[in-house]
């Protein structure tokens, strides 16, 4: 009976060292058990209305019951995809912040500024590619212009005097025109905004002329007639009838927009692979992958090693054209 009782203290004594350990363990270890413990926020590192934002939100609503936890979406506009990128790469690391971004933050700005306050590789913790949406070069009917060509001429013939208008030096919509100005010879007048609904608003406006966007938020646009397409970045359904940049001649132009989900960097391997599976599933899902199609995502399925091979590479390229175009980023 002695024994019996010795044994019954030491199974309590074990299990209270046990909940002991699991009340001491860090809050990634414990988020690593029991994740999401309260609602999850996607940061969105540049304003409302674009591409980026819309892609947030959409995977915000698909996955807020599959993972049990509303999820918030809170935009960081600024410093060209800085500011939202170092408030995630400083946030807990315990699967309840993640950075929903395009390629600035990510790829880009390692090239463009020197003193980056955050390490795009060592700060994040990849999570999923999420999707590929193309570009779009367009201009105003006003434009005499309709195919790729007959814009370059223009920018050859008079030299910045037309302007296009971008949502910042450090996005891939930038990128596309200067690339196309190094390869063909003419010169524009770029003129930035603080984000793409500016921008838009410029454009529409008839302040710049022309601009090559994501296709899913310039789509509303052309089909309304305020904007004509000249080249797409990637084939697309979208728009049967409109050429590549490779297929007009530009092939070095064929830069697309790509929005992906990166964690902070110590947030737990589980937790990782936990959102990389609810994304996938819920792209695959019949009404994601309906929205989707309507904003021409594509979507990308890759593991997180297999998303940090693809950073690694988009840097390497990235870093390349910075280089070779001398560009700085701007403040």
């Amino acid at each position: 009976m002695r024994r019996r009782r010795g044994s019954g203290l030491r199974r309590i004594s074990g299990a209270l060292a046990a909940l002991l350990s699991l009340a001491l363990a860090p809050a990634p270890a414990r988020a690593q058990e029991h994740w999401p413990e309260r609602p999850i926020r996607f940061v969105v590192p540049s304003s409302p209305s674009g591409g980026t934002d819309l892609y947030a939100r959409l995977l915000a609503q698909a996955l807020a019951k599959p993972l049990g936890e509303q999820i918030i979406v809170e935009n960081r506009p600024g410093g060209g995809g800085n500011i939202g990128a170092v408030a995630v790469a400083k946030a807990p690391p315990d699967g309840h912040t993640f950075l929903v971004s395009g390629n600035p933050s990510l790829v880009i700005n390692p090239a463009l500024y020197k003193d980056l306050p955050y390490d795009a590789e060592r700060d994040f913790a990849p999570v999923a590619r999420g999707v590929v949406n193309p570009l779009v070069l367009c201009v105003l009917p006003e434009v005499p212009a309709r195919s790729v060509a007959e814009l370059a001429a223009l920018g050859r013939r008079d030299p910045e005097t037309l302007a296009f208008g971008s949502a910042g030096s450090t996005t891939a919509t930038y990128f596309g025109v200067r690339l196309l100005e190094e390869t063909s010879g003419a010169r524009f007048i770029h003129v930035p905004y603080k984000g793409a609904g500016q921008a838009y608003q410029a454009l529409l406006g008839g302040q710049v002329k022309f601009m090559m966007p994501d296709l899913g938020s310039a789509m509303p646009h052309i089909r309304s007639g305020k904007l004509v397409p000249l080249a797409v970045t990637y084939p697309t359904k979208m728009l049967p009838g409109v050429p590549t940049m490779g297929d007009s001649g530009f092939p070095e132009s064929d830069v697309n927009a790509v929005f992906s989900v990166v964690a902070p960097a110590a947030t737990p391997g589980r937790v990782v692979l936990h959102m990389n599976a609810a994304i996938a599933d819920a792209m695959r899902t019949p009404w994601l992958a309906q929205k989707l199609e309507e904003a021409t995502f594509i979507p990308v399925f890759e593991t997180p090693e297999e998303f940090a091979a693809t950073l690694r590479r988009d840097r390497a390229k990235w870093a390349a054209i910075v280089r070779r175009l001398d560009l700085k980023g701007e403040r």
